[in-house]
This record gives structure tokens, sequence and C-alpha cells, in this order.
């Protein structure tokens, strides 16, 4: 239950719901009892066992209850027999059973319509708080993480969670407090046969939590198996070119194959368990029904302590006991695979963001001189990717990051906009450093426009609106006019209103990237970083790209990372990195009279 509690604090605004549901699952349990004990008077006017009472009796307290009910039934059906008649008496006997039975099923049935509001809204919230984790969690938790296991994590793990609140109220309310009554009734019939039957309980319970033992392990492999299968689905249809074109569908399908082989074994094992709990609980029941048979039908044949109306109340009532026993001991299992289910969800909730902000962060809505790296080194995990760098870019420069792969350049933008945190040194803006501006505040001073166009399943206005919510039509048309896209834009089918697809499947690559840029003109930031933003297009698209760009950042100051040199040509500064450190530093002839390590990128790439 450990986990299970951690996700208590979700019912609170939904207290009242947990309150009306306790209270008619209480009202159901006492009409469950009285629903069964009400047929023993009827069973004894038609058996003629009504004892012949025409004194009303006196209450003498709790202990004698079962004497003065009894006396009290035999009393009032001599009155209606005398007054009334055999017929009258047994009629209004059925209509009160049925009266009770129908109270005893409103009563749950609107317990069971007050928990849908607790059990919903508890998922509802949870998913919510989960999925703002997800998007605060830094990017490096998801380098560590496959995306199906979140995904599982947001579905079924939480559904499962959600299901277990239920057991957990079943337990703890409704089905304790039917075998509560239920007892209560009984020891009302027979204390001492309902005393001979509590001997055989302990045992039963104890045989039952030995089947239960290991299922919350047997859950979590579950859990985990399904996180997996997700992670596949979700690989494969992110590289479905790539498998088709590499005719890699057998490798990926035995793959898949092998995660869903794991899942049926673990799942079997996990549902034997389970299944095993309710036959063994309804046969543990029936024995000890064939012993109240044996033992109290001596009491009625043979002691005569017991009529046969009330034996039979009695039995009702024994056999009640077995359904909630047995919805206790599936809630009892259901709780465990909840709680498996709230560890995984808990490990997401519970992970520390370590790029937060200071207490006492600032908001800075301006930038007015520079942006200074000083001494910066950074690792993502134990080898450094960046060593002891520092540069300068002033207020309205173009300064351009060039180098082979894996020098680190792309990794200046992520530490930049503080994706991730620097190890060693530090970001200043203005002589700030980012660490005491707010994530939002600095963020709102850049634009970011990288190597992967990423679009959403929506239109181009909403994609272009993420710059700027609130943004008109004309604002929209205005920033895709900057960006070359207006051209192509105009003759969709529904202009900015056309759907683009997922991750903006319907355009090419050149179009999605010219409404990234949009995407960044319209928020118009004063800083702008370009992440290789023209790598992946054709020369053609390049073109129209790069022209964008240099509209884009006309007035602004920008850091662009380079991958083709041809596009930072007229760069106010170029530095050549390697291996996470600065080698060469200048404009773009500079550098090549130096005929370095950048004259010979420049002629690997036959750029003079």
């Amino acid at each position: 239950m450990k986990y299970i509690k951690k996700i208590y604090p979700f019912l609170l605004p939904y207290k009242k719901y947990a309150f009306l549901n306790i209270f008619f699952n209480v009202f159901y349990a006492l009409f469950s009892t009285l629903s069964f004990i009400s047929l023993v008077p009827m069973l004894k006017v038609m058996f003629e066992e009504t004892e012949t009472t025409y004194e009303k009796p006196a209450y003498q307290g709790l202990l004698k209850i079962g004497d003065f009910l009894e006396a009290y039934s035999n009393y009032y059906i001599t009155y209606l027999n005398e007054s009334q008649g055999p017929v009258y008496t047994l009629t209004v006997l059925v209509i009160m059973i049925i009266s009770l039975f129908l109270l005893k099923n409103l009563c749950g049935y609107l317990g069971l319509y007050y928990i849908a509001y607790l059990r919903n809204g508890i998922l509802k919230d949870l998913r919510n708080k989960l999925y703002h984790k997800i998007v605060e969690l830094p990017l490096s938790y998801f380098s560590e993480k496959k995306k199906g296991d979140v995904i599982s994590r947001m579905t079924s793990d939480i559904q499962e969670v959600q299901s277990s609140f239920l057991s957990v109220l079943e337990l703890v309310v409704k089905e304790p407090l039917t075998i509560i009554f239920t007892i209560g009734g009984m020891l009302v019939f027979s204390p001492k046969l309902t005393l001979f039957v509590f001997i055989f309980i302990p045992i039963s319970g104890y045989i039952i939590s030995i089947i239960g033992k290991n299922l919350k392990r047997k859950s979590t492999r579950v859990q985990n198996e399904q996180g997996h299968i997700l992670s596949n689905l979700e690989e494969t249809l992110t590289g479905l070119k790539i498998i088709k074109a590499f005719n890699s569908e057998k490798i990926f399908g035995n793959k898949f194959e092998n995660s869903t082989s794991r899942h049926f074994r673990f799942a079997n094992s996990l549902m034997h368990r389970q299944n095993l709990a309710s036959p063994v609980s309804e046969l543990l029941g029936i024995i000890v029904i064939a012993v109240i048979l044996w033992y109290g039908g001596k009491m009625v044949l043979i002691d005569g302590t017991l009529t046969g109306a009330s034996f039979i109340g009695f039995m009702g009532l024994a056999y009640q006991i077995l359904t909630p026993a047995k919805a206790i001991s599936k809630a009892s299992y259901s709780v465990k695979k909840g709680n498996a289910a709230a560890e995984r969800v808990l490990d997401i909730l519970e992970t520390d963001n370590n790029i937060k902000d200071q207490p006492n962060a600032i908001i800075k809505t301006d930038f007015d001189n520079q942006i200074n790296f000083k001494d910066i080194s950074f690792k993502y995990e134990d080898q450094y990717v960046v060593n002891n760098l520092s540069f300068e870019v002033q207020k309205g420069q173009t300064v351009a990051l060039v180098g082979q792969s894996g020098s680190g350049k792309s990794t200046m933008a992520n530490l930049a906009i503080r994706f991730y945190d620097v190890n060693e040194g530090e970001i200043l803006i203005d002589g700030e450093n980012i660490k005491n501006i707010k994530k939002s505040s600095l963020r709102n001073l850049m634009g970011l426009v990288t190597q992967d166009s990423i679009l959403f399943n929506d239109t181009v206005r909403n994609n272009v609106a993420l710059g700027k919510i609130d943004a008109t039509d004309e604002e929209i048309i205005d920033a895709l006019k900057v960006a070359n896209a207006w051209e192509f834009v105009k003759d969709l089918p529904k202009g900015i209103g056309t759907n683009v697809g997922d991750g903006g499947g319907k355009l090419s690559g050149g179009q999605k990237q010219r409404i990234s840029i949009a995407r960044a003109v319209l928020k118009n930031p004063p800083i702008m970083i370009l992440d290789e933003a023209t790598s992946a297009l054709d020369t053609e698209s390049e073109k129209l790209v790069q022209e964008a760009l240099e509209n884009m950042m006309k007035n602004r100051t920008s850091i662009v990372i380079a991958h083709r040199l041809s596009t930072i040509q007229n760069a106010d500064k170029i530095i050549v990195m390697r291996k996470g450190e600065i080698v060469e530093e200048g404009k773009h002839q500079e550098l090549l009279n130096k005929k370095g390590i950048y004259k010979n990128l420049v002629e690997m790439q036959t750029i003079q």
C-alpha cells in the first residue's frame, strides 16, 4: 500500500463523493442483511412455526436483541393473522422483503454513481499531473527513457491505479460492512452457530493470503513489458521508411514478437495466480456452508435449539458472506496490481527536475549588450563534450559555430537555451547568469530553428502561432511571407487552416522548415539560435530557406550552428570547434587566409 497511499492526495478534491459512496454503502450493507432476515418471518408463516404471542415484548438490552426481535416478530404476525388473516400477513411480509431488496439495490447503485466521479476525477487529475511533469522534466531524462514506456505509464498504469482506488473502497467500506452486518444478523439467530463458523474464517484468510504473495512483482513485470511493446511500436512507426527500405520487417517483427511472447508468459503467470483467488475462496466458503449444514442441522433436528425457518435464514446470511469475501479477495489482488502501477507512475512524478528556477530568479524582458560563454565545460554522462570554452556574442552580431560532427556545436545551443545546465563555468546575458533568470523569461528572449522541422498534427495557423498564441491571421501571413512560406501556403486547400498531418507529413522538408522559421519570426525574439537549420535540405529548398533565415536575422543577435559553410560566410564571427574546444576564430576570409582547419572544412565542401 506504500505507493497507493502517495496517490491519496489526488482523492481530496473528490472527497465528498467518497463520503457519499461510504454513506450509501453503509445502507447497502444494512439492507442487504435485513433483506435476508426478513425472509424468516415469512418462512415461519408458511411453515406454521410462528409462536402465538398476544403481549407486546419489552426491550431488555443489546445482549438479548435476538430474543426481542423474534418475540416482536411473533407478536406482530399474531396480530396480523388474528385481524386480517394469514394471506394478508403473507402479502405484507412479501412487500416488506421486496422493499428491502429495492432499497438495497438503490443504495448499491447510488454508491457506484458517486464513486464514478471520484474514479474518473482521479484519472483526469493524475494524467494532467503526469503530463505537466513530463513536459517539465529536462531533455536528459528522456534520453534515458523509452517513449513507449512513458506512454504506457500515462495510459495503462494510471488506469490500473484508478481501478485499484475502487478496490480499496470496496476493501475498507462496502464488503467489510456487509460481512459485519451479516455476522450481526447471524448472531441474532444463533450466537453458538456463528462462533462455530468463526473457527474456519482465519484458516480461509490464511490460505487466500498465500495465493496473493508475489502478485506485485508479477504485475510489475507485466507492466514493464507492456511499456517495451509500446516502445517497439513507437520506434517502428517513426522509422517505417528505413524498415521498408532495408527489408527489415522480419527483424523488427521478431523483436516485437519476442516482447509480446514475454508479455504473454508474464500475463499468464499473473492471471493464473489472480484467477485462483475466486475458486479457492468459493471452495472454502462451500466447506464452511457444509460445516454449518452439519452442525446447524444437528441443532434443528436433535437439540431443538433452532427452528427450521431460523436455520434457513441463517444459511442465507452465511451464503451471503461468500460474495463480499470473494470481492475482498479480488480487491486485495487489484490493490497489489495498483500498487505496482502506482510505483511506476510515481517514478516519474517524484523525479527531481535539476533544471529549475532559483527561488529568487528574475524576469528579464530585454537583451541589451552581450551573451558571454565563460569557461564552459559540460558532459552528458561521464565524458566531457565541451571543455573550458569561452566566447562572446555582442548584440546585433551573427556568430557561427562550425566543426565536424561531435565537436560540441549543438551542445552550445542546448546550453544557451537551458535545455541542459553547464557542469562548470557560466553563461551570462547582459552580465546575468542564465541560472538566475526564470526559464520562461530566458526562452522568451530566444527563437529556435532546429535541423529537424518539428511540426504538430494541426493547422498551419496553429503551428506558426506557437510563437505568439494571440496572433492574428494577418500577423501569421506576414511571418509566412518573411519565411518564404506564403508562396506555397496560399495554394494549400484551406490556406493557413490546412492541417499539415502527423509531424508535417503532408509537406516537403523545405516547406516544413520554412513554417518552422515563420514560427520563430512571429515570436520576434531578440536572440535567434539556428541549429543546422539548412543541413537536411536540397539545394533549391536551401536557397529559399537561407533567404528566409537572412530575412529573419536582420537586426537580431544570432548564434548559427552550421554544417553547410556556405550559409555562414557573412557571419561577424566564425568559431571553429574540435572535440569541445575552440581551435580557430575569425571572419570567413580571415580563417581562409590562416589555411587551417576551417580552410580544410571549406575545401571538403568545395566552397571557395
